[in-house]
């Protein structure tokens, strides 16, 4: 049975062409909605068991990883070796990211995931073994985290456009913004459970609760409605595929835009957890479980973020612009914080605008891309956020280690904040765009309005 269609909101999917489109609104929600249907997306069955399995699986993602990282410190004693890891398990999506995205297209995402899922229990429930019987050192996590990355390199494309089958384009906005607060919560819940773990009984126990919700992740895959799936036609098999792709992305404003600041945002403020560690130990000397806590308190705002995402009304690639400039100042804001409490009051914003743009810009290019080649255009957005890190987590750790966190953190967030200003600038000059400022009105004292209006 199909879900009964919302009351008061309307979905549409523009097709965006022109390059004078990329300063207009997105129109996605017409009308004000209402509460009741901020989540309107978990009225569809398959989508909601869907989201249980996700949820589950997320807290037991973020454990491990949470856990991971805090080991391999303990391990070794170097920021930079944690982010090594990091590098490691994201580093497959920089370079195979563009070929997955075509597996994606061209292959059921469905029996991509559970694939996936069972891999990566595997992988999990082997760390597990290692951490529990003292046998662990710092190679086998190297190992296995670039293992790892081989299987979300293949995972990730295939989950974000298996949203679309299970939800179909109505509400595959509100979808996207669901899976972000059910990620996010999770991450919220994770990393404190993780610092709980590492205190009491190490980190092993949190390997294998992920490889349990690997299992639970598979169960609720092969349970979903087949009938019930907006299933796309496969991509036919044919030279050039990844090239097409690639061009698509370039000719779409509200694609390529994103996909570039996605590029600062991961290469310099997507290895926060790796800075987290370095504050948590050398600055603030709080231990692994004042690391589970300022990564929830990350979290908690990326939760915030992710539920206030649901209610926007008009999706614009400005507003994507503006979260990542905010993002980095927020970080920047956070390299000069002089207590814990003042720095996880910040990480909260942080989060908040973090998710802000994730969020958006996921959206903007999901909606702005044909089905039959969203897979491919995913794939390079997710190549570009994933791969990034893989970049910028040896990076900053080493920056973190051999400089200070404080002027890491600096970096972090000056450099994508630096880029969002720029790119605002060139975005306003194209669109004829100007910044109007009205002190009287209280709602919105600051607005961009077109040179024609403020004339």
């Amino acid at each position: 049975m199909a879900p009964p269609p919302p009351s008061s909101a309307t979905v549409s999917q523009p097709v965006i062409d022109s390059a004078s489109s990329q300063t207009q609104p997105l129109a996605v929600v017409s009308e004000h909605l209402p509460w009741r249907h901020t989540f309107i997306s978990l009225r569809v069955p398959n989508f909601r068991i869907f989201a249980i399995g996700h949820f589950v699986a997320v807290i037991a993602v973020w454990m491990q990883r949470i856990a991971q990282d805090w080991m391999v410190l303990e391990l070794s004693g170097s920021v930079t070796a944690v982010g090594i890891t990091v590098a490691l398990q994201f580093m497959p999506s920089l370079f195979l990211g563009p070929w997955a995205g075509m597996m994606a297209d061209r292959f059921a995402k469905r029996k991509i995931l559970i694939l996936c899922q069972c891999l990566a229990g595997v992988l999990a429930a082997a760390l597990a073994t290692l951490s529990l019987s003292g046998m662990v050192e710092v190679w086998h996590v190297y190992v296995i985290a670039l293992v790892l990355g081989l299987v979300t390199v293949l995972d990730q494309p295939a989950r974000q456009v298996f949203v679309n089958e299970l939800v179909g384009p109505k509400y595959l906005r509100n979808a996207i913004s669901v899976n972000s607060t059910t990620f996010q919560l999770g991450g919220l819940i994770g990393p404190a459970l993780a610092g709980l773990l590492l205190t009491a009984v190490g980190a092993g126990w949190a390997f294998a609760a992920n490889a349990i919700a690997c299992c639970s992740t598979v169960t609720m895959l092969l349970i979903l409605r087949k009938d019930q799936l907006f299933v796309s036609t496969p991509a036919p098999k044919r030279k050039g595929m990844l090239r097409e792709g690639l061009r698509y992305a370039l000719s779409k404003p509200t694609i390529y835009w994103p996909w570039l600041m996605a590029g600062f945002i991961a290469v310099f403020a997507m290895s926060l957890p790796v800075l987290l560690a370095a504050y948590a130990d050398h600055v603030f000397d709080v231990g692994a479980g004042g690391y589970g806590l300022l990564n929830a308190l990350v979290a908690l705002g990326a939760l915030t973020g992710a539920v206030a995402s649901t209610r926007r009304r008009q999706l614009r690639l400005r507003s994507v612009v503006f979260c990542a400039g905010m993002y980095g100042a927020m970080l920047c804001l956070a390299a000069f914080a002089p207590s814990m409490p003042v720095f996880g009051a910040v990480m909260v914003l942080s989060g908040f605008w973090c998710l802000m743009f994730l969020t958006g810009s996921n959206q903007l290019v999901q909606i702005s891309s044909n089905m039959g080649i969203r897979g491919r255009v995913m794939s390079l957005y997710i190549m570009v956020l994933i791969g990034g890190q893989a970049i910028g987590g040896p990076m900053l750790g080493w920056i973190a280690e051999h400089v200070n966190p404080h002027v890491a953190l600096l970096v972090s967030g000056g450099v994508p904040a630096l880029a969002a200003l720029t790119v605002a600038v060139v975005l306003a000059r194209k669109g004829a765009l100007l910044l109007k400022v009205d002190l009287k009105d209280r709602r919105r004292p600051l607005r961009i309005v077109s040179r024609a209006a403020a004339a």
